[in-house]
């Protein structure tokens, strides 16, 4: 990969192998754990139901390893994203700069992206009234990072069931599921496992633009502190997916091949489904097709497996985001 050039926009499109997880449930039923189910139309048009893990979970996991690469690293972090509070960030935060009632939306979003690298990063909308600022309500701040569902590639997906039980000691006389939650309680709980579709998508060029008055609110160097924030937390999401019941059911993680796709200017990184089997030459062809209308404009790097992944992950920390104007 050629580090030299700034990257615009950073695709992964692979499939990851997880066993015996619950990543992802929809809640409960009595004593029973519901995994999460979805339905998918495969290359030929026909539909299956597989289990899946939700964008949003990723997000979740993503922004957690940020926040503590940002910490570790003194990037500017708002007090609500400092305790990984999903509101990101405050309006009273954001009062000083854009509380004006001569201030605009624009003040508001540009406030935002500096006081907040995850604001930034992940986005977030102001729904409060910033100080006097009356246009300030409402103002949003759209995803840099993008994550897909993660879901079950048809017939390579399945879920299992299994008992459950608290180790109580004298079970037998504290009797079952009582209200002081003292009793043996049983519960049935899910266990995943399968080859999954991953999509993740970082439009870098972005990082620190203000898609009001596009305008960037952030010096360069700080824009790349925050683009190997980025990248490197993406990586961390990968090698330790931290989601639901992975005190007791940690994902094995058996394998990871794919794609990785970069642009070079505002032509998007592609991205095509592994529910796709033919999804590396889809994406290998259109970058070849790509590149002959503007060439040099798209680079494809594929793995076998994490450790070529974290080689090629080696190379993006060493790139610089992409900048217009």
């Amino acid at each position: 990969m050629d580090t030299t050039k700034p990257i615009s926009s950073i695709s992964v499109c692979g499939e990851i192998t997880l066993n015996l997880h619950s990543l992802n449930n929809e809640g409960g039923e009595g004593n029973q754990i519901m995994t999460r189910q979805l339905t998918v139309v495969d290359a030929n048009r026909e539909k299956h139901s597989v289990t899946g893990i939700s964008g949003d979970l990723f997000k979740h996991i993503h922004a957690a390893h940020m926040q503590n690469y940002c910490v570790e690293n003194k990037i500017s972090l708002s007090e609500y994203s400092k305790l990984l509070n999903p509101n990101r960030i405050s309006a009273e935060e954001l009062k000083d700069e854009a509380g004006k009632a001569t201030n605009s939306q624009a003040d508001v979003v540009k406030a935002m992206i500096k006081k907040c690298a995850i604001c930034d990063a992940h986005g977030v909308l102001i729904t409060d009234k910033v100080g006097e600022n009356k246009s300030s309500t409402n103002s949003p701040r759209k995803s840099v990072i993008e994550f897909a569902w993660t879901v079950g590639i048809p017939g390579k997906n399945d879920t299992e069931m299994y008992v459950h039980t608290k180790l109580v000691a004298d079970a037998g006389s504290k009797g079952s599921a009582t209200a002081s939650n003292e009793g043996q309680n049983i519960f049935h709980r899910p266990a995943n496992y399968g080859v999954y579709a991953f999509i993740c998508n970082i439009d870098t060029y972005r990082i620190g633009l203000n898609d009001i008055n596009r305008v960037y609110s952030i010096a360069d160097d700080e824009r790349t502190k925050r683009y190997k924030a980025i990248v490197f937390s993406l990586l961390n999401s990968l090698l330790n997916p931290k989601g639901a019941m992975t005190s007791s059911q940690k994902p094995h993680i058996t394998d990871f091949k794919g794609v990785v796709a970069v642009s070079h200017n505002m032509i998007p990184a592609p991205t095509i489904s592994a529910i796709n089997d033919n999804y590396i030459s889809e994406i290998n062809k259109i970058a070849k097709n790509l590149n002959t209308i503007m060439p040099e404009s798209i680079e494809v790097s594929e793995f076998d497996g994490f450790g070529k992944l974290t080689e090629i992950f080696a190379d993006l920390l060493r790139s610089q985001p992409y900048k217009i104007g």
